[in-house]
């Protein structure tokens, strides 16, 4: 499985349900590479010091001599290793407006690696341009995060949208794997009203598990852990641990 976990709108959990997601995969000993397209870098300091890092996936984009391989780090997490982001990757798109192959550059680098590992997750930019179809392009699959707010659904039809145009060309085994509720209180009844609004709209491609409301889930990043490994007890780590196995069961 390539899981291109993405919403053009930001704040929605994206970073947090890719890197506790595949921090799940590892912890059930599936080999799993993190591969951090946003510029912003946050999950890749949710794993290492990026001071330590010398190249990033900007390199591996623009400079041919530069592959996938030479960037992949591991973690202290057995199992998961980490191609990590710099805010560099900001200033590609116009680095590489008019090259054809643009859209396939990951696709192409992924698959000298693919081999050592059982499953990839991709953390996208919040926007739709050359990052995120580089992501849809190299994927099999597509997970949308999507916040238990009142603008929830704003901005989907533009991704849905993309995914389409991504199917029909470079990308037709492109699948939905699904839609996950991110950040829901389910003590308002505004919250529970939402929630019944998504499960409408995209039906039961709506995973059963909800993501809650947690300063535990947003406190763990700071400490370059995941919420297993820093707050095992948590309702963060056994919702992440459900969506794990949910996710399993459909791939």
């Amino acid at each position: 499985m390539i899981l291109a976990i993405a919403n053009q709108k930001g704040g929605v959990g994206k970073t947090t349900t890719a890197i506790n997601l595949a921090a799940a995969l590892a912890l059930r000993g599936r080999k799993t590479l993190l591969i951090d397209l946003d510029p912003q870098g946050n999950s890749s300091m949710s794993f290492i010091d990026m001071r330590t890092s010398a190249r990033s996936l900007y390199d591996v984009f623009v400079d041919p001599q530069v592959h996938l391989a030479d960037v992949i780090l591991p973690t202290t997490l057995p199992h998961l290793s980490l191609a990590p982001a710099r805010i560099a990757l900001a200033k590609l798109e116009s680095r590489m407006v008019g090259e054809l192959d643009a859209p396939f550059r990951l696709k192409d680098e992924l698959a000298a690696v693919l081999p050592a590992y059982d499953h990839v997750i991709i953390d996208c930019p919040p926007a739709l341009g050359l990052l995120t179809v580089n992501a849809l392009v190299a994927s099999t699959h597509l997970l949308i995060p999507i916040q238990s707010s009142y603008f929830a659904l704003e901005g989907t039809d533009d991704l849905l949208e993309t995914f389409e145009k991504v199917r029909q060309r470079p990308n037709p085994e492109l699948q939905i794997l699904g839609v996950v509720i991110t950040m829901h209180d389910k003590r308002t009844a505004l919250g529970r009203d939402i929630q019944d609004q998504i499960r409408k709209v995209f039906g039961d491609k709506v995973f059963r598990t909800v993501i809650s409301k947690s300063v535990r889930l947003e406190e763990s990043p700071a400490y370059r852990e995941s919420i297993f490994t820093f707050a095992p007890e948590s309702s963060g780590a056994t919702e992440y641990y459900s969506l794990c196995e949910e996710v399993m069961d459909r791939v």
